[in-house]
């Protein structure tokens, strides 16, 4: 008769609940695209755009394919169906990923309009402006690159302004801030979070909200640690953060890098609704 000793009981629990762990990293937790939703108050914000939605796909990592996190999201987005969709970059990771990436974009795309911009991976990859707008463009999305776009809504105006990747590019924000005006309501897209620290207190027009991803919210965690993150990430893991210029959001994002695994960090798409009202941020 085998005696379990507490050692025993103790080194076999830790094994099981290692291979449960691996089983969710590796199979379940990578795919279950978590959808959050937020509502954002913005003082002055005229009354056409109260409640418009903007959905957040960040760090698709399209490569070799479709992977199952990024048919997920676009199932999430087809449920959503949000006005907007900002695409906020490494949403390929190879120049032979572009026509996935093109394939994919047809179906990630808002009911009014569909905005990318440079990650560190399509930096990385070599993949140029003009080759990246018109990747994108066959699939009906605006690419923005230090440049700005607006999108008309019942009336009123929603400006949308996109930095170039903050890690291997160069991102102008007074170059892209030519294209707004002193009152326009204007969100800002970037890739690395780290970036918004570097911004003036001064810089106007003030942002209404920030949109990054980058960080991967770690991708492999443990409870209350964050072990890895990516140059570029600066104090930022995941979620808001509201003691910058403008509010902050930052998405754990959709796929992965370097290990195909997600834990205790499952990826998400946030979905944000603009409101004149003055209320609190839902965390």
């Amino acid at each position: 008769m085998l005696i379990l000793t507490r050692r025993h009981f103790l080194a076999a629990t830790a094994g099981a609940l290692g291979a449960a762990a691996l089983g969710d990293g590796f199979l379940l937790e990578p795919a279950a695209v978590q959808v959050t939703r937020h509502e954002l108050p913005i003082p002055g914000l005229p009354a056409a755009l109260d409640g418009v939605r903007i959905a957040c796909l960040a760090d698709v990592h399209l490569h070799r394919g479709i992977s199952r996190a990024a048919r997920a999201a676009l199932e999430q987005v087809d449920r959503e169906r949000p006005e907007i969709v900002v695409l906020a970059g490494d949403i390929c990771n190879k120049r032979g990923d572009l026509p996935t990436l093109t394939a994919w974009a047809r179906d990630a795309r808002g009911t009014l309009a569909t905005f990318a911009t440079f990650g560190n991976w399509e930096r990385y990859a070599k993949i140029d402006r003009a080759t990246a707008e018109a990747a994108y463009g066959k699939a009906g999305v605006e690419f923005l690159c230090n440049t700005t776009a607006r999108v008309s809504i019942r009336g009123a105006t929603l400006t949308i302004l996109g930095l170039d990747d903050p890690v291997e590019g160069r991102p102008d924000p007074m170059a892209a801030l030519a294209g707004v005006g002193a009152r326009d309501v204007a969100v800002w897209v970037l890739h690395g979070p780290g970036y918004v620290d570097e911004l003036p207190k001064s810089v106007a027009p003030r942002p209404a909200l920030f949109l990054a991803g980058h960080t991967h919210g770690g991708q492999i965690r443990l409870p209350g640690i964050t072990p890895v993150l990516p140059v570029g990430s600066g104090r930022f893991v995941a979620g808001w953060y509201r003691d910058t210029v403008a509010p902050l959001y930052v998405s754990r994002g959709i796929g992965t890098v370097f290990v195909p695994a997600r834990l205790f960090c499952p990826p998400e798409l946030p979905v944000f609704s603009l409101r004149s009202s003055l209320h609190q941020l839902t965390p």
